[in-house]
């Protein structure tokens, strides 16, 4: 059976504006680009894990929600305040609005799922619905 299947990853509806607008005079002109985590999708016998690094995004930062098997993580984190006086040799840090959605396979229960953030690492558990598991069937005596 097939791992669910990524169907879209954009960040916010702004993205490109920012990113056409976000020319920086203080790095030589580079863009500061936004914030697009990756995400790792697993199966095994009982569930689809789903995990993405996403350090600095607090959990009222995010928005997980399933409609219709498709299965919606969005969120954002915030960049830090640049005050008068400091100036940065270097600044590669993202920081911006993400949206990434996975289609579920039939055999998904999208209503029993958990999520958890521990220490900046989103844990996406789908369960299987029981008849998609396996079972041992015995013979008759």
């Amino acid at each position: 059976m097939s791992v669910a299947l990524r169907t879209k990853n954009s960040r916010d509806s702004y993205s490109l504006a920012r990113e056409l607008l976000g020319w920086d005079p203080f790095f030589g002109g580079r863009q500061v680009s936004s914030f697009a985590p990756t995400f790792e999708v697993k199966e095994t016998t009982d569930k689809f894990v789903i995990k993405a690094d996403l350090p600095g995004v607090e959990e009222k930062s995010l928005d997980i929600n399933v409609h219709h098997g498709v299965l919606s993580v969005a969120g954002h984190r915030d960049a830090e305040e640049r005050k008068d006086g400091e100036t940065y040799a270097l600044y590669e840090r993202q920081f911006g609005s993400f949206t990434s959605s996975f289609q579920l396979p039939e055999i998904a229960d999208g209503e029993r799922i958990a999520a958890q953030l521990v220490n900046g690492v989103l844990t996406l558990s789908v369960p299987k619905k029981a008849e998609a598991k396996p079972r041992k069937i015995e013979l008759a005596k």
